[in-house]
């Protein structure tokens, strides 16, 4: 008899998926949030049977379960946790535990793919073009290769979890995997798929503006409340936003922060850590600690959302080398990027700071955050351009 602790997310409900292909009514699975897996570890340590094999995917106990995992581990064996969380890798520790972030090829993991490679190996579940191209799907929908590789059958799967319960999601898969040649998806779920997507960018567009910009630490944050399609949301701000380190996305009714960055300088699961939390380097989690709520609700309830860049201009053109970039914000100071001698410069309210930058996304940056200024539409362009005109025959 085998029993599976995994996460309650995609990536963990792929390795249930997985283990009841391999096992079927021999294995009995659980799914649990972060903080829960300690509590149903504790149980299984008390009232399971030690002829029952602990499986834990995606999740990783606290210390004081570390070590009764470990005693038990001595006695009986039958345990064996898999991860690919950077936060996870001081379980390698153990010889119940199993952490890979990265293959020595650089393929980013996921629990599934690990959990699959440990299955075919101990010869409990045999390979197949379905369960390989459902795996991967999970895999690059996890580690966010989804986006790069332009993988939007990833996303869909994603998105076709959260449309079903656990359950239903599982007993669809479970089927097709077993009796398909390949994977994809039925009819029915495609145009499922394509409603939810229009409801997605939807939602996305109101969160736009609804984000404000802080500075938690040394790092510049971009924090907005939704309670669904985190990853989404987070994924298309920090892209309309490229001046931020990263999003937090609060939960309030679930008490979670997730945080999200599209960067390679900044490791999120790092300020997670801070919080409690942790997860991947772009994409990690918390609850919302007494800290972490003082950080990112009582600092910022007050502020005020970021201003949209202007969206359909003609003229006023980011990284223009004719007659620059016009910004202005909240304060009506009006910026301009200009381009001379191969640097930007930034002329704030016709004055010239002693600031000088190799790029412009690096001036733009420096501009944003440090006043929150948005690219003006044409209409103010023109008007400036034609100021300065008037001014120069005046003199």
């Amino acid at each position: 008899m085998y029993k599976l602790l995994s996460h309650n997310d995609l990536d963990g409900v792929g390795c249930g998926i997985l283990a009841k292909l391999a096992f079927g009514q021999d294995v009995k699975v659980r799914y649990n949030s972060v903080s829960s897996l300690n509590r149903e570890i504790e149980y299984f340590l008390e009232n399971d049977s030690p002829d029952t094999f602990l499986l834990i995917t995606d999740l990783s106990p606290n210390e004081e379960n570390e070590n009764r995992l470990t005693s038990y581990y001595k006695e009986h064996g039958n345990v064996q946790l898999i991860d690919h969380h950077k936060t996870a890798l001081h379980l390698n520790d153990y010889e119940w535990g199993y952490v890979v972030v990265e293959e020595e090829s650089g393929k980013l993991t996921s629990a599934t793919s690990l959990f699959y490679q440990y299955l075919v190996y101990h010869q409990h579940l045999e390979e197949s073009e379905a369960i390989s191209e459902f795996v991967e799907l999970v895999r690059q929908y996890d580690t966010w290769e989804w986006e790069k590789n332009e993988n939007h059958k990833a996303h869909s799967l994603n998105s076709l979890f959260f449309l079903v319960s656990i359950d239903e999601f599982e007993l669809k898969m479970i089927e097709r995997l077993r009796t398909s040649d390949h994977f994809d998806f039925d009819d029915f779920e495609k145009k499922l798929l394509n409603m939810e997507e229009d409801k997605i960018e939807r939602y996305i567009r109101r969160k736009k503006r609804e984000i404000v910009q802080a500075l938690v630490g040394k790092f510049y944050a971009g924090v907005v409340y939704a309670e669904s399609y985190h990853s989404e949301v987070g994924n298309e701000l920090a892209k309309e936003h490229p001046h931020l380190d990263y999003i937090a996305i609060l939960n309030m009714g679930g008490k979670r922060i997730s945080f999200r960055t599209n960067r390679d300088d900044v490791d999120v699961s790092e300020i997670a850590g801070r919080y409690g939390g942790g997860g991947h380097q772009k994409a990690s989690g918390s609850s919302l600690t007494e800290e972490a709520y003082k950080h990112f609700v009582l600092n910022t309830f007050h502020l005020d959302p970021l201003h949209e860049d202007a969206k359909r201009n003609r003229y006023n053109l980011k990284e223009s080398s004719e007659f620059g970039s016009l910004y202005i914000n909240r304060r009506e100071d009006i910026f301009l990027l200009t381009l001379k001698d191969e640097q930007w410069l930034v002329e704030r309210n016709r004055e010239v700071l002693d600031l000088t930058f190799s790029t412009y996304s690096e001036c733009e940056s420096f501009l944003k955050r440090n006043y929150e200024a948005w690219l003006a539409r044409d209409d103010v362009f023109v008007e400036y351009l034609m100021s300065k005109v008037k001014a120069a025959k005046g003199s």
